[in-house]
């Protein structure tokens, strides 16, 4: 986390039970030399008092928008051209909607708008909450405005429910903080990095077809954790329940040959190609224009072997930097080692699925290998690991 060292980051807390997390993530900041200020809102202060924020942060905490104090009585400008960083943790639906609209009725909306700084929302609700229509529809709109939204998470919440809206826990905005302030010259910046993402379907008739348990994460954090390397990134992802990172181009596809297609057509602009999706290794031969009925006891499908992606992109591109994944049930390093040599791939990511890892879960374990070299990384978020891939293989190309 030296990225976050000297960096000036104003945490902006609103009215949710989640700010207890507030106490934590501005201890860790402050911890790796972070210079950070707090402001409240008044409904944030019935959660946590500001002497408890003053404690940890060793500022004073900014709760009011007229404060005589503030040099000309304008507090929001001062802090708003003081940070270079605001991280609003938690991000109530309310204040998530006062954004949208450009609402500026208290100190921390005025910040807000006031700011040329990045602004970070790390949102904080109960599940319905956060499913509802004008809570998504802000969502939304604030992402293509530039704000960067980290979370929810998916769990318990407070209120006894389970389903997305927690906020993420504080060590994991502050691993995103930390790679969103990292310097724009490491290898990767300016370049030009084509990701695939998320799961094929292959059709067996028109309702009907062949997948795998992919849900795209992995893939998507990659993307933004290029993107905030500095690198311009294009997305091409299966079908996934995934909103598009901010600033990323997507393309979406179906099928394998679909994903083949474009990618083979889009490597052509790349500098990096990272291949996370689960591609399908087969398709029916056969598909069926209607429905198909049940009349026996038993379905014989006689499926084709898809085109590897990974491999024809890799030789079509010889001077492309690939980076292959592999998901393995068993022997990881041997099947990955195998796979990185007979496909020429530049690097090659392992990580373990079955048992309760890999497919559709937030955290991941991996193991990264390149001609000469290897680390391994520990279970982590999906985030966390993404934001390490992206520096080691800027750090493998610096070698180059």
């Amino acid at each position: 986390m030296a990225h976050i060292k000297n960096k000036q980051i104003l945490i902006g807390i609103s009215g949710g039970i989640a700010a207890y997390k507030s106490v934590e993530l501005v201890r860790i900041l402050v911890r790796n030399g972070a210079r950070v200020k707090v402001c409240m809102t008044r409904s944030a202060c019935e959660f946590i008092t500001p002497l408890t924020l003053q404690a940890v942060s060793g500022n004073r905490v900014h709760t009011e928008l007229l404060d005589p104090d503030a040099e000309a009585a304008m507090g929001h400008i001062e802090l708003a051209r003081w940070a270079d960083l605001i991280l609003l943790a938690p991000a109530t639906a309310n204040f998530m909607a006062k954004l949208a609209h450009g609402i500026a009725d208290d100190l921390l909306s005025s910040i807000c708008l006031a700011t040329a700084a990045p602004v970070h929302l790390a949102p904080a609700m109960n599940r319905l909450m956060w499913a509802n229509q004008a809570t998504q529809a802000n969502y939304k709109l604030l992402q293509t405005r530039g704000f960067v939204i980290h979370g929810p998470a998916e769990g318990e919440q407070a209120c006894g429910e389970t389903g997305a809206g927690r906020m993420l826990e504080a060590q994991q905005l502050a691993d995103l903080l930390a790679a969103s302030l990292a310097e724009k010259n490491t290898a990767i910046a300016g370049k030009t990095v084509l990701i695939t993402a998320g799961p094929t379907r292959e059709a067996i008739d028109p309702v009907r077809f062949i997948s795998n348990r992919s849900s795209g994460k992995m893939g998507y954090a990659v993307a933004k954790a290029a993107k905030a390397a500095g690198a311009e990134v294009i997305l091409l992802s299966g079908p996934v329940a995934l909103e598009s990172p901010a600033g990323v181009k997507r393309y979406l596809v179906e099928s394998a040959k679909e994903m083949h297609q474009k990618a083979l057509q889009l490597a052509r602009q790349a500098d990096i190609f990272i291949a996370t999706a689960a591609v399908s290794d087969y398709s029916p031969a056969h598909v069926y224009e209607q429905k198909i009925k049940k009349s026996t006891d038993t379905l014989t499908l006689q499926l084709h072997y898809n085109p590897d992606i990974l491999f024809d992109v890799s030789h079509a591109y010889p001077d492309l930097f690939c980076v292959g994944f592999a998901a393995e049930t068993q022997d990881l390093l041997k099947h990955a080692e195998a796979k990185l040599q007979r496909k020429k791939l530049d690097m090659i990511v392992a990580n373990p699925v079955g048992k309760n890892k890999g497919f559709e879960k937030d955290t991941n374990q991996l193991e990264i290998l390149w001609q000469g070299g290897h680390l391994s990384l520990p279970e982590n978020t999906k985030e966390k690991l993404a934001i390490d891939l992206i520096q080691t293989i800027s750090r493998v190309l610096y070698s180059e």
